[in-house]
């Protein structure tokens, strides 16, 4: 598993969860219709719902049975239309139009979708005050991921199957009770400069292919990174596979940071591999 190809599947995943997120017109469960363009309601047609536009104007000349939402439009109602709830329209309500469903009015099967959004919204700041508090061991993460993306896998996978175990021999052992919480912690703060270290290697990456002749910050390939990520992570059906393998290598990176970079090579190298034994030629 190459680093760079670990970069672009991410990527790839990021392009399908903001196109899962923002569809171009949908109906959500409630009958609400959702789009991001101009939305014309004819006069035969009845929405059992809001009617929200993101980037556009919404007319109405049929009946619409909750809330007309146009943030960065207009919501105008024409000939014998009707909006039995309220008209939110322009920068004055941009808040409540854009996100109706934080005041109760709710958008379906939208609404699950940025809830799913917030809670990565939130991970990803415990990310960003992770990387404040160890820049350091994130940075030498970053370096184990990218050195050795596999052996990160395979680090994080074995410390996820041995987390049960140790907790049970430490209930056992009666005395070793507290220390179940530490290894809880410790297996939260693996992942979250993990993910830290796969944002950065992501967000480093397409700074590089936006800005060649530049270095960006850490901060900004950080925030980069993870809002690529978060947008891979929420994309549905295969979302939860991104998660898994953002965690599984995230860990085992964040495990390998403890280790020293020559003794991680040398034990590389002493490793048995697959295929014919390399060839040393003497000049």
């Amino acid at each position: 598993m190459n680093a760079r190809y670990l970069t672009l599947a991410v990527a790839f995943f990021a392009v399908l969860g903001i196109v899962q997120t923002l569809p171009a017109e949908a109906r959500s469960r409630d009958g609400s219709l959702t789009s991001l363009h101009d939305v014309y309601v004819p006069a035969d047609q009845v929405v059992d719902g809001d009617v929200n536009v993101v980037f556009g104007d919404a007319k109405i000349a049929g009946i619409v049975r909750g809330d007309c939402n146009a943030p960065f439009g207009h919501c105008t109602i024409v000939d014998n239309g009707q909006v039995n709830g309220h008209v939110y329209s322009g920068a004055d309500e941009g808040t409540r139009a854009f996100l109706p469903w934080a005041f109760g009015n709710g958008v379906g099967a939208l609404a699950e979708q940025d809830h799913r959004l917030l809670v990565k919204l939130a991970g990803s700041a415990v990310v960003v005050l992770m990387f404040l508090l160890f820049p350091l061991r994130m940075r030498v993460a970053l370096d184990r991921v990218e050195k050795h993306p596999a052996l990160s896998a395979l680090t994080g996978t074995i410390a996820v199957v041995a987390v049960v175990p140790i907790a049970i021999l430490l209930l056992i052992s009666i005395i070793g009770i507290p220390l179940v919480f530490l290894e809880i912690a410790a297996l939260f703060a693996g992942v979250w400069i993990g993910t830290g270290a796969l944002a950065l290697l992501v967000g480093r990456r397409l700074c590089e292919l936006v800005l060649p002749a530049s270095t960006p910050s850490p901060l900004l390939a950080l925030v980069l990174g993870l809002v690529v990520v978060s947008a891979a992570e929420i994309v549905p059906v295969i979302g939860w596979a991104v998660s898994a393998l953002v965690w599984l290598v995230g860990l085992g990176a964040a495990i390998l940071s403890f280790i020293r970079s020559v003794q991680l090579d040398t034990a590389v190298q002493r490793a048995p591999v697959g295929g014919p034994p390399a060839v040393t030629r003497r000049p």
